[in-house]
């Protein structure tokens, strides 16, 4: 690509499945940000979510089945809810189909683990949200620590708290899935961290920790219609770990669902011999990125040297009638960088950065918290993904080519 105008590759038929609310951003995106991309059709269990959709994209409403045997279709891109991610993701690699699932692979590590066996078996290629860590704030980040701005790193703190608000609805209302396995802080959120700090780091070698449901299984929140009432919950709602990164960093992250968050109070922090980095929410694509280097009296905002972020492109989800969090949940999202960055890799016969070890690797560290709480000791990670590669700096409008870094 460098200086010559190449021809286009062939476009990578998609078919998604699950047609839900976050599926509107990903064909958003899908259907108007990538060349590579051509999005067939999409299928819901309920028919009514998957033909609003199709409408509203031009595209097929299709079922299950007729997405695994379009012979055209190449990803499945799974965006069911956490308990169906295992069920769908082994019924498209089973028809020969590469997978892009959202987060997390499964609710367990060992559906997980069984996965990551079939597409390596299959030889099909197998990735998972978060991307985030693909936008510009996170790259930014990472290009800001390889080039030494804050000296070696030393530590990496992170922290994700969600549940409490005034206004008195909390998570579970407004998402109801995360009420099942797979569902709670550690699984719907812990990832956009977990990719984030291996993104700048590399793979993690050792992790302590501990891990649990809510004590008494109650909401928690004192604004809510529900304080004090039953809360069912099966899956871990609080881990609090320390992990060995095999590059040398230590690092914490602490998940704790419904619990009361104030601003700046979540994201990640960098230490390192010479400055210390605030990275932006890892759940975002843009910044702020804060940098305070040794001798600097205050931190300085940096700007970005990567040009995927979603700050100019704020947008509500058409028909939601919600004027709080739900109506800006899907505010600047640029999801579906994953799903581009993978078709990219498919043409260009190179590995793709959301990989199925990242995916691993990160359901990995949540089984892994509470076996330390189950065992009291440390446990040795079996996963070793590779650091993903960095993008090119300096792209603004995100042409497809960029992920051709070959």
């Amino acid at each position: 690509m460098k200086g010559e105008k190449q021809m286009a590759p062939k476009t990578v038929k998609v078919g998604l499945i699950g047609s839900g609310a976050i599926s509107y951003t990903y064909l958003d995106n899908m259907t108007k940000r990538f060349d590579i991309l051509d999005v067939v059709g999409c299928s819901d269990i309920i028919p009514e979510r998957s033909e609003k959709r199709a409408k509203e994209f031009n595209i097929r409403q299709m079922t299950n089945d007729e997405i695994y045997a379009d012979p055209e279709i190449e990803i499945v891109v799974n965006t069911t809810y956490p308990r169906s991610h295992y069920e769908v993701t082994k019924a498209a690699l089973e028809a020969g189909k590469h997978v892009y699932s959202e987060k997390m692979l499964a609710v367990n590590f060992e559906e997980a683990k069984e996965l990551y066996d079939l597409a390596k078996s299959k030889g099909l290629r197998l990735s998972c949200a978060p991307d985030t860590f693909l936008g510009a704030g996170y790259q930014t980040c990472r290009k800001l620590i390889d080039d030494g701005f804050v000296g070696i790193p030393l530590s990496v703190h992170a922290v994700i708290i969600r549940g409490y608000h005034d206004n008195g609805k909390v998570v579970h209302d407004i998402k109801p899935f995360v009420l099942d396995d797979g569902g709670t802080i550690p699984f719907d959120m812990g990832g956009y961290y977990i990719h984030a700090m291996v993104n700048l780091f590399g793979p993690v070698k050792r992790v302590a920790g501990f891990g649990r449901t809510h004590e008494n299984k109650v909401y928690h929140n004192p604004f809510h219609p529900n304080y004090k009432q039953p809360l069912p919950l099966n899956s871990p709602t609080i881990i609090q770990v320390s992990l060995e990164f095999e590059s040398g960093v230590y690092g914490t992250l602490t998940c704790c669902d419904e619990g009361f968050f104030g601003p700046d109070i979540q994201g990640i922090t960098v230490y390192g011999t010479n400055g210390t980095l605030i990275c932006p929410d890892p759940n975002t694509f843009g910044g702020p990125v804060k940098l305070l280097v040794n001798g600097g009296k205050e931190y300085v905002d940096m700007p970005l040297t990567h040009g995927y972020s979603g700050e100019e492109r704020a947008f509500r989800m058409p028909g939601s009638q919600e004027q709080d969090f739900m109506a800006m949940m899907w505010a600047a999202s640029r999801r579906g960088i994953g799903v581009a960055d993978m078709a990219w890799a498919i043409r260009n016969d190179r590995a793709h950065r959301c990989s199925a070890e990242l995916a691993l690797h990160a359901i990995e560290i949540v089984h892994a918290a509470v076996e330390c709480d189950r065992s009291g000791k440390v446990y040795e990670m079996t996963s070793r993904p590779d650091r993903p590669e960095a993008l090119p700096s300096g792209f603004i409008s995100c042409p497809e080519a960029v992920f051709d870094t070959n």
